[in-house]
């Protein structure tokens, strides 16, 4: 069977090949009536253009490249699926790309999408970023990780995190414990300057009792839970009655310590992380968590690319409000 061509539909329609362009470009000059029957016997002849020929005329790929740190990392693959789902609204794909966060894995991944003529690349910097070159000409937007001197997209790291602690807060947690991210990763400091600015601003009644209890880690599970044996490893009127993870990895990491202390979680301990991955959701107790917009930062990113939205300024991010979801790690304090 014979490769069905432009011409067989245009052909069909009655209509010149270039109209058929029209309509398979969207070109707002082709009716609503003609979009409609010209579309119907695409799909009726099973017609696919050729994207590299398209790409050639129109000198726009219809490609999005995405380079991101781990695909293992559940919020990661969430971003990357929601990226994906806003291409496809306008009519693009995309390819995505690992860098190990390690700067020159990113770099040469950076040189692939170049020379693969993406249209634009959505970029989750790895934290030696600043050390590369990028190329100059093709759009770049950076998201999630906001660097100094680049504009970028993200959720509002650090009003998200104090969100999370003023509901311990609010239950009336004295000793709230904090495990922070790396100590080079922007939005890790972020998240503990949320954690800092709320414990800085309790009035008299909701001071904390003692000095911040603070572990820094990596944003998985084991170093999670490494943390959270660090912090509950004193004694029961010392260590804390809540701790707020910088990652829901960190968090059920977190949990599992508690577990193997024997700590009752809520009722010795509560918990709350960030992200609000699925995977926060499936946790028994379910985990309460500080969500952030996946969806709209993937969104405006896709949108900033395709020039359907103005880009942020220098120095001054596009940052979307973080939601608390309230499970059932956390309730008001255990008297000692």
């Amino acid at each position: 069977m014979s490769k069905v061509g432009i011409r067989d539909v245009a052909k069909l329609a009655g209509v010149s090949t270039g109209t058929v362009s029209r309509v398979l470009n969207d070109h707002p000059s082709v009716t609503k009536e003609l979009r409609a029957r010209v579309g119907g016997i695409i799909n009726d002849l099973g017609y696919l253009p050729d994207p590299s020929a398209r790409s050639m005329r129109s000198k726009v790929s219809r490609l999005i490249g995405i380079v991101i740190p781990d695909l293992t990392n559940p919020f990661f693959a969430e971003l990357v699926q929601s990226a994906e789902q806003a291409a496809a609204n306008h009519g693009y794909n995309i390819i995505v790309m690992t860098s190990f966060d390690h700067a020159a894995k990113e770099a040469d991944r950076i040189r692939q999408l170049t020379s693969r003529k993406v249209d634009g690349i959505i970029l989750v910097p790895s934290n030696d970023f600043h050390t590369i070159k990028l190329p100059k000409g093709l759009p770049i937007v950076v998201v999630d990780r906001l660097m100094p001197g680049y504009s970028g997209i993200a959720a509002d790291h650090r009003n998200g995190v104090r969100l999370g602690v003023e509901h311990l807060l609010k239950l009336g947690h004295r000793r709230i414990g904090f495990i922070s991210g790396p100590g080079h990763s922007v939005p890790a400091n972020d998240r503990l300057r949320g954690y800092l600015d709320a414990i800085e601003e309790a009035d008299g009644s909701a001071a904390m009792a003692g000095p911040p209890l603070i572990a820094e880690a990596a944003f998985d599970y084991e170093s999670g839970r490494s943390a959270g044996n660090y912090l509950l490893a004193r004694a029961r009127n010392e260590r804390p009655t809540a701790i707020f993870a910088s990652s829901d990895q960190q968090a059920i990491g977190c949990m599992r310590a508690a577990h193997d202390l024997g700590i009752p979680i809520p009722a010795a301990l509560s918990i709350v992380g960030f992200d609000g991955i699925p995977l926060a959701s499936m946790t028994t107790p379910r985990l309460t968590t500080v969500k952030q917009p996946i969806q709209e930062v993937a969104a405006a990113a896709v949108a900033v690319l395709l020039n359907k939205q103005t880009a942020p300024e220098l120095d001054n991010p596009i940052l979307f409000a973080c939601e608390l979801l309230k499970g059932e790690t956390t309730s008001p304090p255990q008297p000692d």
